[in-house]
This record gives C-alpha cells, sequence and structure tokens, in this order.
C-alpha cells in the first residue's frame, strides 16, 4: 500500500493556480523528495495531506485513509516540519517535547519518558534543560523535528527543513532524517536542493507551476537535463576544432564550443576521462583542466521547463498564494 497517495489534486485561490492536476505515489518506509522552485505547489501539497488546507479536488491520502474525509484519523497517523522551527523559546529543550506530547494527549509518565529518548537521538541530550532561546539554528530545527517525532507518526511531512541552515547543521540533519525509514516513518521531503534530495530520496517528483512534470531516482532525474559533461579547457583556443573531433568519439552526443572550452555529454562518467586525456595528448593538443561536471537542480529545470528554478515570477506567485490562503483559512 502507498503510504501517500495523491491523483489529480487541484487547489486555486481565486484566479492564481496553485496545484493543477499533480499525481504522486509514495511507498511505505521511503523518503520521497518533491522538488521545486517557490511557488511551484510544494508547500500547497504538504497543507493538503497534513489536512491543514482543503483541495478543490482530487484525491489525497495517508495509508489508505482520505485526508479530506476523515481529517483526525489522518493528525493520528503523520506528523509535520514547516520551514521554520515551531518551538517555544522560553521552554527547554526537554520542556519543549514533553508539552507537545501532552498537547497530543499522551500521558505525563509517558511524554517524560520519549522526550529524553529523543533528545538523544537527535544528539541534543547535554542542552535538553537550557532555554531553547541560547540553541543555534541547527540545534532548534533538530528539536522542531524531534517534537513532530514525540507520537511515533507513520508518515512524516518535512517542508523544507534544513532552509536557512549552514553546512554542518544541513549534514547533520541529513544523517537524522535518513534514520527515519528504519524507525517505519515514511518520509515526504520538499526541498529545492537537487542535493539533497540525491543525498537522501529513493525517489524524486518535480513540480512546477502546479504540475508534476517529472518522476524517477535522482540519478533519472539527472539523466533529463543531459547527463554528465565532460568539459576540456584548452590552453590554444586555436585547438578547439581539432579536440572537438576528439571528444565526440568519447561523448553521447555532439560536443559544443564555448571560448576556451568544449563539451560534450558523455555516458561512462569518469571512467570516459582517461581515454579524452590519452587521446587529446596523442593529437597534441594542450588541455589547461579537464572536468566532469553533473547537473545541478537549476540545470533540470532549464531543461524540463525552460526556466531556472528561482525566478522572480515564481516567488511572486508564492507570496500570493501564501496571503491568500491565510485570508481563506481566516
Amino acid at each position: 500500500m502507498a503510504a501517500i497517495l495523491i491523483e489529480n489534486l487541484r487547489k486555486s485561490y481565486g484566479r492564481t493556480v496553485a496545484l493543477d492536476g499533480i499525481d504522486l505515489s509514495v511507498p511505505e518506509g521511503s523518503i520521497t523528495g518533491l522538488l521545486g522552485p517557490n511557488g511551484a505547489g510544494k508547500t500547497t501539497v504538504v497543507r493538503i495531506l497534513a489536512t491543514l488546507l482543503r483541495a478543490g479536488s482530487g484525491r489525497a491520502e495517508v495509508l489508505g485513509v482520505d485526508v479530506a474525509a476523515h481529517p483526525r484519523r489522518v493528525r493520528r497517523l503523520i506528523g509535520l516540519t514547516g520551514q521554520y522551527a515551531a518551538v517555544d523559546e522560553l521552554l527547554t529543550g526537554m520542556e519543549n517535547l514533553v508539552l507537545i506530547g501532552r498537547l497530543f494527549r499522551m500521558r505525563a509518565a509517558e511524554a517524560r519518558r520519549r522526550a529524553p529518548e529523543l533528545l538523544e537521538a537527535f544528539e541534543l541530550t547535554e542542552a535538553a534543560g537550557r532555554l531553547v532561546r541560547t540553541y543555534s539554528g541547527g540545534m532548534r530545527r533538530r528539536l522542531d523535528l524531534a517534537a513532530s517525532l514525540m507520537t511515533q507518526p507513520r508518515v512524516i511531512f518535512l517542508d523544507e527543513p534544513t532552509t536557512g541552515l549552514d553546512p554542518r547543521s544541513r549534514r547533520a540533519l541529513w544523517e537524522v532524517i535518513e534514520r527515519l525509514p528504519r524507525d517505519g516513518t515514511t518520509v515526504l521531503l520538499t526541498t529545492q536542493y537537487l542535493e539533497e534530495a540525491d543525498r537522501l530520496a529513493g525517489a524524486i517528483t518535480i513540480v512546477d507551476r502546479g504540475r508534476d512534470i517529472a518522476h524517477g531516482t535522482p540519478d533519472e532525474i539527472k539523466e533529463l537535463a543531459g547527463g554528465a559533461r565532460a568539459q576540456v579547457v584548452l590552453a590554444d583556443r586555436a585547438d578547439a576544432e581539432r579536440a572537438a573531433r576528439i571528444l565526440r568519439r568519447h561523448g553521447d552526443g555532439p560536443p559544443g564550443i564555448h571560448d576556451d572550452s568544449v563539451i560534450v555529454p558523455v555516458a561512462g562518467g569518469y571512467a570516459v576521462i582517461p581515454g579524452i586525456l590519452r587521446d587529446l595528448d596523442a593529437a597534441g593538443v594542450r588541455v589547461s583542466d579537464l572536468s566532469l561536471r553533473r547537473p545541478s537542480l537549476d540545470d533540470a529545470f532549464l531543461a524540463l521547463t525552460g526556466h531556472t528554478t528561482s525566478t522572480g515570477e515564481e516567488q511572486g506567485h508564492a507570496r500570493l498564494g501564501d496571503a491568500q490562503e491565510a485570508r481563506a483559512e481566516r
């Protein structure tokens, strides 16, 4: 059974279309990444699945339970971590977790037993008695994630959980997220970072302007952007045509010449590099640099949609959608 199932999900705010028929299926015990620029519809999907927002039409289920028909049942099954840490700065780390447990109607003794387990798992034991206002950004994010796991949810939604974190804190949070499926928790992760989904997710869905435009593993998504490319920087720009003829033999497509560089798509990864160097040397072509470049998230979006991941138009749609959604909820 799919832990999360979405079919033809739609949502609009007046004339602004937030979701335009998204489909998504997430297997139990997996991490699936939902990628897209600001305003693509990622957070709207999460809010609908978390019963915080009603869809305009379509079907959404969590562990076989319809989110619109049975929202209370769904809430017992899920956890949610939003884009910003929702913790009380005037309480300690331990007090925050116990409070969350009690709000979910856990018995006091059970909440006090569960909280230290999570603090240890998230490497916050030494800070358990400190006020959260003294925590770093990474510590707050880990505490926020721990709070969402107090009730041991079977499905958890992580909405851009590493936004604003420094690289060290981001990697620490990645290690925590990677462990969740081992404990039986299914994860839906929204992010703008392909490197994050590449590290964590077994499958990726890319959304843009309210539509799902690509599905696959991280490697399959990269291939949609044209796969890896070998780039040769020449010592002498006059050798470009000769270098291009050589790279054509090793490439998986026609080479392109850009100033003093020749770039060619390759299917063999790093295995093709020695052969390229050998043939260039034999032809007397001097090389300043040779690298293998893998496509980024912007490359994938550019190949699929013709624009990058963070255009002003997309950010404007995000702000408009958020404002209209807030008014609708009031």
